[in-house]
């Protein structure tokens, strides 16, 4: 007589063993509808899954993370079925989920069209009308290859070929479609509520470039169709605010075959760049940092000193010289920030030691995973390192963690998940090094009562990290800022302090900090967060002057100059072109200021202003804008609507 513990602590006991949907079932009708799955004991199962013992049972529905996973595994699964339904010659291969959806890769003889996704995804409605039961079993490995074998199915038969061992495969089967797959699945293809097919895309065989080449099938699933509609919206959102398509337009950088996962970076990025550099040297100043610089191009003995030759080896550039020695282009700064700590004998006084670095870092990434500013292979990071004592390592764990909260609000962004990764399997230094560290960024979080999310096993290969994720003005996710507490490369580098007792031989623990992480996907960010309309304090250019007739030029390259020379970031637009044009042009390159000037405003010795948004702020004279435009470049990470309630209570 199995008892069974639902989440609310409450207590059923069942006269012999029950599946999960019968457990949802004796709770309520509702929930049996509702029912996608189950966790029994923690562990993920079907609906049919039945529970002899005592356990913790929770019922899975479309408003859990978990039953959206499901959905979306199983839509996957229905996506392939409809596939062979109209093209039975296509092999399914492998259809995992991902952020928001899921994909499928299939072996066919041509790439599919626009028109064959509206075809699959009606075929896939068909489907769901006819409300299939899901069915799981097991086969032996021998017996699961010979079924694939006699299906024409060569790649699931690879597949299970590469499997080890001869332990029983498990396959779900809906109708005349049966697939491996360790699920779990819903009960019946009539879960699906709302679906799209989004997309097709090529894709190699296991992600080989030496395989065939497959088509893979992007498409996503929710529990509702208001869902799906709020999805495909900021889908739509997103690809307005796409950093690369504003990159453009607004000619701020570009990226060339000829460098690839590296940036080009026009007069305006740079600007924008060096404003990002500028903002962070301030304000790292202000926290007591020190700021160095250390070479790009090292010998491999410090590498393999660092750990990084054995755990990072194959994301690294190299070099040999003519005298057969090794060189890597730096993937990291950590090892030259600790030979910088290494000159000269440091004492418990000049402890912590804050050491900054904007250092250009190189990482082998593969060419299909490079996207634009968001994943390069050459990038600035805004990197520090901080030397203390144990003693002082939590405070400065909650230092550095104030500030970057800090630091994220003059963007916008104040919607911070912290996460906590802890030691991962492959790593260096003890256990009892690694409690140290896990409980100091442990602790400093909790005495600033922050919340954060767990992520076991998976730190640095040298010590635990916290990391930040700034969700932006669409609601989406983005890993930026990392912190990491280190007690193994002072170790492995044998640098030292002397204490207070006159110990030359004391460990200083190693920091390791980045706040906005890369500097060029950082603004990728920001390109997208701001959908390019960037907060006038950081906008490349800030102000435009434009004349009306020529009449008015000597007048706008006067008010440029003054602009300039108060420090504010303008030009002037003296083509012979129509006001209209201009003022049109100039607002869709983002310029937060429209400064218009005819012979009225010549004569009054003032400016008439206007917002990139369209709004008409009217005349001004040039002290009065200053003051203006000086209040306005103040307001960090105010949004344009927030500005213009300011104006309106001022």
């Amino acid at each position: 007589m199995p008892q069974i513990t639902l989440p609310d602590g409450s207590k059923r006991d069942y006269e012999g063993p029950v599946s999960v949907a019968g457990i949802a079932e004796s709770i309520g009708p509702g929930l049996a509808k509702a029912a996608l799955a189950g966790r029994v004991d923690g562990t993920l199962v079907d609906t049919s899954y039945t529970v002899d013992h005592d356990a913790e049972v929770a019922i899975i529905t479309e408003r859990d993370n978990d039953g959206l996973e499901v959905l979306r595994h199983s839509c996957a699964h229905l996506m392939a079925q409809a596939v062979q339904r109209l093209f039975p010659k296509a092999q399914v291969t492998i259809g995992p989920v991902i952020e928001n959806g899921f994909f499928y890769d299939f072996a066919f003889e041509r790439p599919f069209t626009p028109e064959d996704l509206e075809a699959i995804e009606k075929t896939m409605n068909e489907i769901v009308k006819e409300n299939l039961e899901v069915e799981r079993s097991v086969l032996p490995r021998d017996e699961a290859i010979k079924l694939f074998k006699e299906m024409g199915e060569e790649y699931k038969v690879e597949i299970i070929e590469s499997i080890p061992g001869d332990e029983d495969l498990s396959f779900y089967k809906q109708g005349e479609f049966i697939d491996l797959c360790r699920g779990p699945h819903v009960p019946s293809t009539g879960k699906f509520k709302a679906f799209k097919l989004t997309s097709v895309a090529g894709a190699y065989w296991r992600g080989d470039s030496n395989n065939e080449m497959l088509q893979r099938i992007y498409g996503t699933a929710w529990g509702s169709k208001q869902d799906l509609k709020l999805y495909l919206k900021r889908l739509e959102e997103a690809e307005k605010r796409d950093h690369r398509k504003l990159g453009r337009q607004l000619g701020l950088f570009h990226m060339s075959e000829e460098a690839p996962g590296s940036v080009f970076w026009h007069p305006k990025g740079w600007k924008l760049f060096l404003q990002l550099l500028d903002y962070m040297r301030k304000r790292q100043e202000e926290a007591g940092y020190i700021e160095v610089n250390t070479p790009d191009v090292m010998d491999r003995s410090l590498w393999e000193t660092s750990g990084h030759w054995f755990n990072y080896r194959e994301h690294m550039f190299t070099t040999q010289t003519e005298d057969e020695r090794v060189f890597a282009l730096k993937p990291m700064n950590c090892p030259g920030s600790v030979s910088m700590y290494a000159q000269g004998l440091k004492s418990y006084r000049d402890l912590p030691l804050r050491m900054a670095e904007f250092g250009k870092v190189h990482r082998y990434e593969p060419s299909g995973a490079l996207h634009g500013l968001m994943r390069v292979r050459h990038f600035t990071q805004d990197d520090a390192h901080i030397y203390c004592t144990e003693s002082q390592m939590e405070q400065e764990c909650i230092d550095v963690v104030a500030l970057v909260l800090d630091i994220y609000k003059d963007f916008g962004f104040e919607d911070v998940v912290i996460k906590l990764s802890t030691r991962p399997e492959k790593r260096i230094g003890s256990d009892e090094i690694w409690d140290k560290l896990e409980g100091a960024l442990i602790n400093s979080l909790q005495s600033m009562n922050l919340d954060y999310e767990l992520y076991p096993g998976e730190g640095a290969f040298y010590g635990p990290k916290l990391e930040f994720v700034l969700r932006d003005a669409i609601g989406r996710d983005w890993q930026c800022g990392t912190l990491q507490v280190d007690m193994n490369l002072p170790e492995r580098f044998d640098i030292s302090y002397v204490d207070d007792s006159g110990d030359r031989s004391k460990r200083p623990v190693m920091l390791h900090r980045a706040l906005f992480g890369s500097l060029e996907r950082f603004i990728g960010i920001l390109i997208e967060h701001f959908e390019g309309k960037f907060p006038p304090w950081l906008a490349p250019e800030q102000v435009v002057v434009m004349n009306i007739t020529d009449k008015q030029s000597d007048y706008c390259l006067k008010l440029e100059e003054s602009l300039k020379n108060k420090g504010f970031r303008a030009i002037s637009d003296l083509r012979n072109e129509k006001i209209g044009f201009k003022i049109r042009e100039h607002t869709l390159l983002k310029v937060p200021y429209l400064l218009v000037v005819g012979d009225k405003e010549v004569e009054s010795g003032t400016v008439a202003v206007r917002t990139r948004g369209g709004e008409d702020l009217g005349a001004m004279t040039f002290e009065d804008f200053c003051n203006h435009l000086s209040q306005d470049v103040a307001r960090f990470g105010r949004s344009e609507d927030e500005q213009a309630e300011h104006r309106g209570a001022a």
